[in-house]
Parts: structure tokens; sequence; C-alpha cells
């Protein structure tokens, strides 16, 4: 009954209160479980040098992906941050994302190589409408816990959003660019999500059940998702698995 109250309805609400209130409860018992495990987490195939790109979520900087970072280096890829600073949307990325397609540009000349783009919650949006623009600079997008399928009243942090990037859910511009985060990828494409996250509806951070897509569902709070051992090793085993796709 529990797990039933913390699940929503459909995909057109937010998650329910109950979701809502056992955030930071289960972000705690997910950050003790990773420092319990942390050393068991290799069991997953080697990486091949490729650039992977970490967009972090709304309002937080490079340094809240910083154990998912350290754990993709450990096994052998290029990871990097963004080095946007915090992401606070279009003040962060540019009206048209053009620092963050700078960034991924930059990246994929220095490698020779496309990038792979690696998104939590916002930034996974920002990392789906990058691949839309420019295929030709990246490899695959992995997505966490990013509600790209649906309207951002789905979420409990719109209004939150708004404050923070200055931008209003009803602007043309904003709905534009969800609409294209929300169409199928150029490239190839994995959602990570969970159906009981408090902060955003689980249901609108994949694509439809009969696109096709692949997507990998997850128990897990929305707060410090990226740190939990079982997103950990489903990240390194879709790049794992991804080695042997076109890189350049």
């Amino acid at each position: 009954m529990v797990l039933k109250l913390a699940v929503p309805a459909s995909a057109e609400v937010p998650p329910p209160p109950l979701a809502l209130l056992s955030e930071w409860p289960r972000a705690a018992w997910g950050l003790g479980r990773l420092i319990r495990e942390w050393k068991t987490l290799d069991d997953v195939p080697r990486g091949d040098g490729r650039p992977v790109l970490l967009l972090p979520g709304l309002v937080n900087s490079d340094r809240s992906n910083f154990v998912m970072r350290r754990y993709l280096a450990r096994l052998g890829y290029r990871a990097e941050g963004w080095a946007l600073g915090r992401n606070l949307g279009a003040r962060a990325i540019g009206p048209e994302g053009e620092r963050l397609m700078e960034r991924i540009a930059t990246l994929h000349a220095e490698t020779g190589e496309k990038v792979t783009l690696i998104g939590v919650s916002l930034g996974g949006i920002m990392a789906r409408v990058a691949a839309h623009r420019h295929p030709e600079l990246v490899r695959e997008v992995i997505t966490i816990s990013a509600p790209f399928a649906g309207p951002p009243t789905c979420t409990n942090v719109w209004r939150q959003f708004e404050w923070l990037t200055g931008e209003k859910i009803d602007d043309p511009a904003l709905n534009a660019r969800l609409k294209e985060a929300a169409r199928p990828l150029p490239v190839p494409a994995t959602a990570i999500w969970s159906r009981n996250d408090g902060l955003v509806n689980g249901l609108i951070c994949r694509e439809p059940e009969d696109s096709g897509a692949r997507a990998i569902e997850i128990s897990s709070s929305h707060l410090w998702v990226q740190m939990k051992p079982e997103v950990l090793r489903a990240v390194a085993q879709i790049l794992g698995d991804h080695s042997g796709s076109e890189a350049r």
C-alpha cells in the first residue's frame, strides 16, 4: 500500500506527496549503499578511452557528478564535466544552447571521437536537444531521471525551475525545446528512470513503451540518483554494450 501511494497514478500528474516527502531519507540511504558497495562496482565492462560528457541537473554543478566521473575514469573512459557552472537552464548554456554545443565540439575536436552525453534530470533534456542539433558530434545519449517526455507541470519542481532559470513554462521557446527533446533521437539513447521518483514523474523520463527505445527502470529517489550503485553499474553496462558501435 505504501509503495502504491508513492507512485503517480498516470503520466499527467506530478509525483504524489509521499514520494516527495521521502526524497531525503531515500537519498541518504542510497549514499550509504554507495559507500558500502564502492569497491565492488568494477564487475562491468572496461572502458575504451572514449570521451564522455556529464551534464548536471537543475541548480547543480559538476560537483554533483563527481562520483560518476571518477567511476567512469576508473573504468577507462575520458569522463569530463561540462565546465559551465551551475545548471540554470539557458542562463548556463546560452539561449540557443551555444555554450553547451561549443563544449561538445571542443571535446570532439580534442579526441577525434564523437562524444557520449550523460545527462541527469534537466541535464538529460539538454543532452537530447544537443544530440538532435548536432548528431555528427554525439555518439549516444544516456539520460538519468530526465523528464523529457512530458510537461513541466508533471514535476514538483517547475516553480523552482522558473525562479532559477528566469524562463516560464508557458514560454513558446521553452516549449519548442521540450518538444525537440521528446522526439526520437538520431543516435542511440537509453533512459534510466524511477517510477517512485519524488521530484519528477518517472513515467515522463522515458520514451513511450511502444517506441522501441531502450529504458532501464530502477527504484530511486531523484536526489543523488546518479550516485546509486545500480545507476553506476547500468551506465557502465550501457557504455560497454555499445563498445563496438561507430565512434567517429
